[in-house]
């Protein structure tokens, strides 16, 4: 046995709880809030029944303490004055690109279900450490990561629900992959959780990629040069693309180009991105 094997783990999970999703950040700044000007441009498509933006990776969805222009559904609801605005198809803090966001509970409601009906289209992009030789697809269930000090993480585990996963490579170069990613379900950190069990971690995942207690060390000290040289990219790469709600009943694909900050890593370490 190594001596990595044998050292004490930084965390002990009978002496106290484990980290939770994002915790109060007092070494992090305040947070970040949404403009008018910023929620504007965003917007993809807009009607009588749907509202669909292209999400930066620094947003979170969900509401927040901060006050309504702190979330993307709060801005959502102060651009549009609705009382309600129905958060369809979210995505974590961290990832970029298309969020759907129903004006009316129906609408919400028929999407859901066509959710559930695996009818939607959803494809995303991502950049994966190593060079990934072929098309894989996982069909591993994923469950709750009991062993591991972040509370939020997924893990593959037999008992676990079903998740199934393809990535198709799309270019390789420098010990990295742009890959795009297309999901069957849709379950928490899916997408994330499959990678790190391939062996091809997307880059900047502080969860997910090198070591999870990265992410308790960002939590505790804010972004720092330490975790810039581990992680590489302020966040992990990955972008929702594009999503389908064709056989969902709805004459829209939405798309969303990819963002500056995955692009620029590509182009860095000459990784061949796909032609617009």
């Amino acid at each position: 046995m190594t001596a990595d094997e044998t050292e004490k783990p930084a965390w002990d999970i009978k002496k106290g709880p484990r980290a939770s999703a994002w915790p109060p950040r007092p070494k992090q700044g305040p947070a970040r809030m949404i403009t008018l000007d910023e929620m504007k441009g965003w917007i993809v498509h807009e009607d009588e029944r749907l509202l669909v933006v292209s999400k930066p990776g620094d947003v979170v969805c969900h509401p927040s303490k901060a006050g309504p222009w702190s979330s993307l559904v709060g801005a959502a609801r102060e651009y549009t004055q609705l009382p309600t605005m129905h958060l369809v198809f979210r995505l974590d803090r961290e990832t970029s690109g298309i969020v759907v966001l129903a004006k009316d509970a129906r609408m919400a409601s028929k999407l859901q279900t066509a959710m559930q009906e695996r009818t939607v289209g959803k494809a995303y992009q991502a950049i994966l450490t190593g060079e990934l030789p072929a098309a894989v697809k996982v069909n591993e269930p994923l469950g709750d990561d009991t062993a591991s000090p972040v509370f939020v993480k997924t893990t593959v585990r037999p008992d676990g629900v079903p998740a199934v996963t393809h990535f198709q490579p799309v270019g390789v170069g420098g010990g990295f992959t742009f890959a795009r990613v297309v999901t069957e379900t849709g379950r928490k950190h899916q997408i994330r959780a499959h990678a790190h069990w391939m062996g091809f971690p997307l880059v900047g995942d502080k969860i997910y990629g090198p070591d999870a207690r990265l992410y308790l060390d960002f939590i505790d000290t804010g972004w720092t040069t330490a975790l810039a040289e581990k992680l590489l990219m302020s966040r992990q790469a990955l972008h929702c693309a594009e999503i389908d709600l064709g056989r969902a009943g709805l004459n829209h694909v939405f798309s969303a180009p990819l963002p500056e900050d995955m692009e620029a890593f590509a182009l860095a370490r000459g990784i061949p991105l796909p032609e617009e």
